[in-house]
């Protein structure tokens, strides 16, 4: 009998660093620069997902894809010169991460994020030789909760769908593993459990990696 072959696929704003308050404090800065003040919960409810569906959320046909590619960049900017000091995985993932290097587990990052961001924290915390699959917004066509991002991870790490596991800090995650046939574990760093208790894809929901027991959650697909 051939032993079943498993992968796990991070999310990675407030999944793998606890960033997310950071991203919206920018997103409302930059914003308000063009015209758009918002309050901060104003800020949470829309500013998610890839940042270009996020502008034309907010502002239509306003802006060409070049002026919403450029506020977007100039948002990034702000985000990674704030974050820096406070740059840091989330409490337990860093053991997490060895466990499953060490036992041949492949692993990917599949993310709404752009490549500046996700460049800026795997090697800021050097952990890039971690993850054989590194999907960010401009390698999909659909962002989340279409589960193209995951799929394309699945696919370099050469594991069947259902045998990933994913680890996700948003509904709108939660709900792309579940479209992508995958299970997931929640970091609860920014949204609250019980928003994803009516998410069949959802296995439990953490505070940090910490309580995680990989084995036994990887034994439940």
């Amino acid at each position: 009998m051939t032993e079943k072959k498993f992968g796990l696929i991070f999310d990675m704003d407030g999944t793998m660093v606890d960033n997310m308050m950071v991203h919206h404090h920018a997103w409302q800065k930059k914003l308000a620069e063009v015209g758009l003040e918002l309050t901060l919960d104003e800020v949470v409810a829309n500013c998610h997902g890839k940042n270009d569906d996020i502008l034309v959320r907010l502002f239509g046909d306003k802006y060409t894809f070049e002026e919403r590619d450029q506020i977007s960049s100039d948002k990034e900017a702000r985000y990674r010169e704030i974050f820096l000091s406070q740059l840091k995985l989330v409490e337990g993932l860093p053991e997490l991460l060895e466990e499953a290097y060490q036992a041949g587990i492949p692993m990917g990052v599949g993310t709404a994020a752009r490549f500046e961001n996700v460049d800026y924290v795997l090697d800021n915390l050097n952990i890039r030789h971690y993850f054989k699959a590194v999907v960010v917004d401009r390698d999909v066509t659909n962002g989340k909760p279409d589960p193209e991002v995951f799929f394309k991870v699945a696919d370099v790490l050469e594991v069947p769908y259902a045998n990933c596991l994913v680890f996700e800090d948003s509904p709108t995650g939660a709900k792309t593993a579940r479209n992508a046939g995958m299970k997931a574990i929640i970091l609860t760093t920014t949204h609250k459990a019980e928003e994803f208790s009516s998410i069949s894809s959802v296995m439990k929901c953490v505070d940090n990696y910490k309580s995680i027991n990989l084995k036994e959650e990887l034994a439940k697909l």
